[in-house]
Parts: C-alpha cells; structure tokens; sequence
C-alpha cells in the first residue's frame, strides 16, 4: 500500500515538475527575444527600417538558432511570432520553431539571433496555416538596413526580410529551405489552455497575455516601426510627361517602401483540425 502511494506521488511530482519545467522554456524564450528586440532595435544603422516595419503583416524573432556543420550541415532553433490585426495593433505572441539542413562542405558551429520581417499576407498565412519553407514557399532575402535605407531598394520577389546578429566560425546563415512552423505545444504551455491554435492567439478570442508576454508587446511599442498605429498604404504613382514626348506618361519614381504590400487588414483563416 505504501508502495502504491509512494508511486503515485511520484508521477504527480514528476507532471508537476515537467510542466513547471516546460513553462520556464516558454519564459526564457519570451524574455530572449524581448532582449535580442530590444538590442537589435536599439543600433538604428544597422537594423531593419522603419519603412519596411511599418508594412510588415508580422515579425518573428528567433533567438540562439544554432548551425552546426560538419560536411553537412544542420539548423535549428525556437522563438516568436507576432501578427497585426486589422487594426494595425499586436496581437499576443505565438511560438515557433525552425530547422532545415544543408548539404556541401562546412565545418563549425554558430549561434545567430535572426528577426523575420513578413511583408506580404500569403508568407503570413503559410507559417500560421502550418508550416512555411522559407526560399519555396515564400522568396526570402537579406533585409536593408539602416536610417538611410530607401524604400526603393530592389526587393526582387521577396516577401520576407532576415536579419541576423551571429557569432561563430561561419560568415553568415542561409535561411532557403528552413521551415518555419507553429508550436503548439509550447503555446499550450505558455498560455496554460490544450489545443490552442495559432488562428487563436491572433484572433479576437485570444487567451489573456501572461506578463512576459505583456513585456515584449510593450518592448515593441516604443519603436516607431512597431507601435500600434495602422500602417500608412503605399499611395499609386503619378503619371508625369517625358521629355521626348509632352503626351507620353510615365510612372513617377516609386515612394518610400512601394512594392510591398501594406498591412491594413489580416483575418486569419483557421487551420486544418
């Protein structure tokens, strides 16, 4: 009988401390990303513009994803993403994580903080709606930075902006073929609610923000790139006539940020249960 007990307490301690455990992750990832935002915000010459932040249907931050490479090589890591609504305001952070491989010779180990800018609403809605591989279904490139960055940079067809801030034996990270998917488990833990949903997080029923969470949207709100206004849509060139020909128009240099589209509205459709 006292064995009995003894088991049964045992695996009551050990529930408790596994989901004690689990909700620590969820902290230590929220408070990194707080502070890899934070500091990464904080060097204006060399972090993503407010131009392009302000268009953004939503941005993920990924802190410590870490690439080993011995002949082959492999990535990994764990962090957040955020989505505004059709208001232009947060809504709270679901997590996420990221792994991919790569082949060709290489050799060493690094660890990169990486900030993913979503410029377009299908790139959005592929990470939410399940998985997303960044290069495949959705073109992915090296973010501009920095004050002087002008809106009229060829952004070719990418919809999503990396930036990383990396220390380690390689030069830099290749992010094509990465996937990018939602975890649900770890949202579970954090919101302490089983089978929520990303269409849930960033929806109108959302569970209520734990503090952290609390802490990482009011981190946000203080750069004018990330604040809750709704952002300013990209106004249509002018017709102007041309030299040659008084009579013949053509389009007007292209405003700051114009190619992008601008995050005025996201309804998120609910995943496949």
């Amino acid at each position: 009988m006292f064995t009995k007990r003894l088991a049964v307490l045992s695996l009551v301690f050990l529930t408790v401390s596994t989901t004690v455990l689990a909700g620590k992750k969820e902290d230590a990832t929220i408070l990194k990303a707080t502070d890899v935002l934070e500091q990464t915000m904080g060097m204006p010459d060399q972090r993503a513009p407010d131009w392009l932040l302000n268009r953004a249907y939503g941005i993920a931050i990924i802190p410590g994803v870490i690439k080993v490479g011995l002949g082959l090589g492999g990535k990994g890591g764990k962090g957040v993403l955020l989505v505004r609504d059709d208001n232009g305001h947060w809504y709270n952070p679901s997590f996420i994580y990221m792994g991919g491989g790569s082949i060709g010779w290489q050799f060493g180990i690094q660890s990169s903080d990486i900030i993913l800018v979503f410029a377009s609403r299908r790139s959005i809605e592929g990470v939410t709606g399940g998985k997303l591989t960044l290069g495949a279904d959705a073109g992915i490139a090296v973010g501009p930075v920095g004050r002087a960055a002008s809106g009229s940079t060829d952004i070719g067809g990418a919809e999503i902006f990396s930036y990383s801030r990396s220390q380690g034996f390689f030069g830099g990270i290749a992010l094509d073929g990465s996937v990018i998917g939602i975890d649900d488990s770890a949202n579970a833990s954090f919101y302490q609610r089983g089978g929520v949903y990303a269409s849930d997080i960033f929806g109108p029923n959302a569970p209520p923000a734990p503090e952290l969470a609390r802490k990482l949207l009011d981190t946000m709100r203080r750069f004018p790139g990330l604040n809750d206004k709704v952002p300013t849509a990209v106004p249509a060139p002018t017709a102007r006539p041309t030299a040659a020909n008084p009579t013949t128009t053509t389009p007007a240099a292209a405003p700051s940020g114009a190619g992008l589209e601008s995050a005025t509205t996201y309804p998120l459709p609910d995943p496949k249960r």
